[in-house]
């Protein structure tokens, strides 16, 4: 909810699948954290245990607004009751390919699929659906993944 006197602000949603991949956490709080400077209203959606990292690692919410059980963030996406701007999927397997499947279904927004892990390649390849794509095969080290979000969004120019 905006509040009274505020603009609207743009919404970003992020989607992110089991925190098996060590890079996924990073390059999502560094996602937010950016979006946000630029006036975005962040949701990081997640199951348990993402929240749980979440909660964790950002307890005074410096780099998310909100955040959502993934599985009613689905429901809302697909009923039309949540209609963001920008959706962001982290992708390191073939369910998290599913979700960007769906939300590039039911979404009227720009869907970024952000695919990473030790088959990220081969499992960008697999990609039959629309979508922007960043696609780097980061597990530990969050560098190179984060120089090509960076790109794409036009980060990597702000940092010269």
């Amino acid at each position: 909810m905006e509040k009274e006197g505020e603009p609207d602000r743009k919404k970003a949603l992020l989607l992110l699948g089991c925190p098996e991949v060590p890079v996924q956490m990073g390059i999502a709080l560094y996602a937010s954290h950016r979006l946000r400077k630029e006036g975005w209203d962040v949701t990081v959606a997640g199951n348990p245990s993402v929240l749980h990292l979440i909660r964790v690692s950002d307890p005074e919410r410096h780099y998310v607004d909100r955040i959502a059980a993934l599985d009613r963030c689905m429901e809302k996406l697909i009923e039309g009751k949540a209609k963001p701007d920008l959706c962001l999927v982290f992708a390191h397997n073939d369910a998290g390919l599913s979700y960007a499947a769906t939300v590039g279904s039911v979404a009227p927004s720009r869907v970024v699929a952000i695919i990473f892990g030790r088959n990220a390649e081969e499992l960008a390849k697999t990609i039959e659906f629309p979508c922007e794509t960043i696609v780097e095969k980061a597990v530990h080290n969050p560098l190179a993944l984060r120089q090509k979000i960076d790109k794409v969004f036009g980060w990597a120019a702000l940092k010269r």
